[in-house]
């Protein structure tokens, strides 16, 4: 079976080697040549998880049409912001039959649309796309560190094929059908990890992470309900699961951006320093406007995007959130019908 992985940062060299090991016939795009010759040439990755070798089967290219020619699977592993264009560049390449699954965790700035829309808007047949999300850092999956993971897709025949393309000993994949629910998550555990990475730099406790941690979920779910996600889905993998990962590990780079913001830090600084890209500072833009849209309460990223863009200082978003109006827990979460 070929299998074109359209990325290759490290969470794209993590599922070309989880691939490779499965003895796919893999094909990756890389943006830059340097990262196809390398991987063609060492087997190895340049810029990202250098030290992860890849196997025999698996080769790049910096050519998108050369990646996806005869592909029976296509995995999208960009950052979110760069979804819209891999699909248009793919478009005319990859026949509408061949099912795509989609690894990038955002909402698209402007649009306000999840990433399997953006597939469905510019490579059609929705039944095809498939969404993957969980707390599958790149650097411990490819280290066979046993990790699970979420496949969500709008026909249950996709969600099977792609549960078995990943499924591996020390890789566990589950099926649910809440695509919304799985994207949301995968899009806005990502803004509380920024904020869990500011109470880190701000030397608060740990009372002050899990209250961050829980009002987060909260906040996450208020809006899924709002936009006809299944309360459960939060709970499981690609809620509560990645929400912990993101918000408390070392190789969180939205935890480690709320640290550096924290610090005296700017986003464009730390994506110099680090040359990752921190999904959970684009993410704040488009959730608060989407909160904004749907008259929905998201009072964490409003701060985050406060702190990122406004020129808001951290400890002062702390005193604003300790200070809102007192409410019930589960308020704006739809959990309790009138009269319980």
């Amino acid at each position: 079976m070929k299998v074109a992985v359209i990325g290759a940062g490290s969470w794209g060299t993590a599922v070309g080697w989880l691939l490779g090991e499965k003895a796919y016939d893999v094909t990756m795009w890389a943006r830059e040549p340097e990262i196809a010759e390398g991987i063609n040439t060492d087997g190895r990755n340049p810029m990202f998880l250098p030290e992860v070798q890849l196997g025999p089967g698996v080769s790049a290219t910096p050519d998108i049409a050369e990646a996806v020619k005869d592909a029976e699977a296509v995995v999208v592993v960009t950052p979110s912001h760069g979804v819209r264009g891999v699909a248009e560049a793919m478009s005319e390449h990859l026949p509408t039959s061949v099912p795509v699954i989609n690894l990038a965790k955002g909402v698209e700035q402007n649009t306000l649309m999840r990433m399997t829309q953006i597939l469905e808007e510019v490579l059609g047949n929705k039944a095809r796309l498939a969404a993957l999300s969980g707390p599958n850092h790149a650097e411990e999956v490819s280290k066979g560190v046993p990790s699970a993971t979420v496949v969500a897709a709008y026909e249950e025949e996709v969600a099977r094929m792609f549960q078995d393309l990943f499924m591996a000993p020390t890789f566990r994949v589950y099926t649910n059908p809440d695509v919304v629910g799985v994207e949301l998550c995968g899009a806005s555990k990502n803004v509380v990890a920024v904020a869990a990475g500011m109470v880190d730099g701000l030397g608060y406790g740990d009372n002050t992470k899990a209250t961050l941690m829980t009002r987060g979920l909260a906040e996450m779910s208020r809006l899924g309900s709002h936009l006809g996600a299944n309360p459960l889905t939060y709970m499981g993998l690609a809620g509560m699961g990645d929400l912990i990962v993101t918000c408390t590990s070392r190789h969180s780079r939205n935890r480690a951006l709320g640290e550096w913001i924290a610090g005296g830090g700017t986003v464009e600084s730390y994506t110099a320093e680090t040359r990752m890209v921190a999904e959970g500072a684009r993410s704040a833009v488009s959730l608060d406007d989407l909160a904004a849209k749907l008259d929905i309460e998201m009072p964490i990223t409003r701060q985050v995007r406060a702190i990122l863009y406004e020129g808001h200082m951290p400890g002062e978003a702390a005193s604003i959130l300790m200070g809102r109006t007192a409410v019930d827990e589960f308020h704006g979460m739809g959990l309790l019908e009138d009269g319980e």
